[in-house]
């Protein structure tokens, strides 16, 4: 089966592409944004397709996708929480959070490491993944749920705060 890409989804990275006369290589951040957006990770066939649609060699989209860790690689679930790993929030309580998101949504993250940050849930329904500041240094330990972004988070109150989400 061929990778599609919805036709609104292309007008908006035509859109994006147009910022960037000089150099179409330019719009390879904007263009990934869109995908990950969409699809909710960046896979090979999204990776072929943008650099075939900037006239680039899959390697050089590959390099921009493996360089920035905001770019997922692998699907997420449902529901995707990032929780701050930073000097401020590791002291604050992050790796305390981690374990009660991981305990409260059975997730193993056993087989994470730096290529693959991310683990599921057996279900599908969480994963997780540690992130690198925040920027709420002061109000740590700090998390975010999909877009929404929680500080003070209490590690004994995770199943609160993932019910939110059920």
């Amino acid at each position: 089966m061929a990778f599609e890409v919805p036709a609104e989804l292309e007008k908006q990275m035509d859109e994006a592409i147009s910022h960037y006369p000089v150099s179409k290589r330019s719009a390879v951040l904007p263009l990934l944004h869109l995908m990950q957006h969409h699809f909710r990770y960046i896979s090979e066939e999204a990776v072929n397709w943008v650099a075939a649609k900037l006239g680039l060699e899959p390697i050089q989209v590959l390099e921009v996708v493996t360089f920035y860790p905001g770019f997922r690689q692998s699907a997420p679930g449902k529901y995707h929480i990032r929780v701050c790993r930073t000097l401020s929030c590791a002291m604050a309580g992050s790796y305390e959070l981690m374990e009660s998101f991981c305990k409260t949504a059975n997730i193993d993250r056993s087989h994470v490491d730096h290529h693959h940050p991310i683990a599921v849930s057996a279900d599908g329904k969480y994963s997780i993944e540690f992130a690198e500041c925040l920027a709420s240094c002061g109000f740590g330990p700090v998390c975010m749920v999909e877009d929404d972004f929680y500080e003070k988070v209490d590690p004994a109150k995770t199943a609160d705060l993932l019910a939110k989400y059920a």
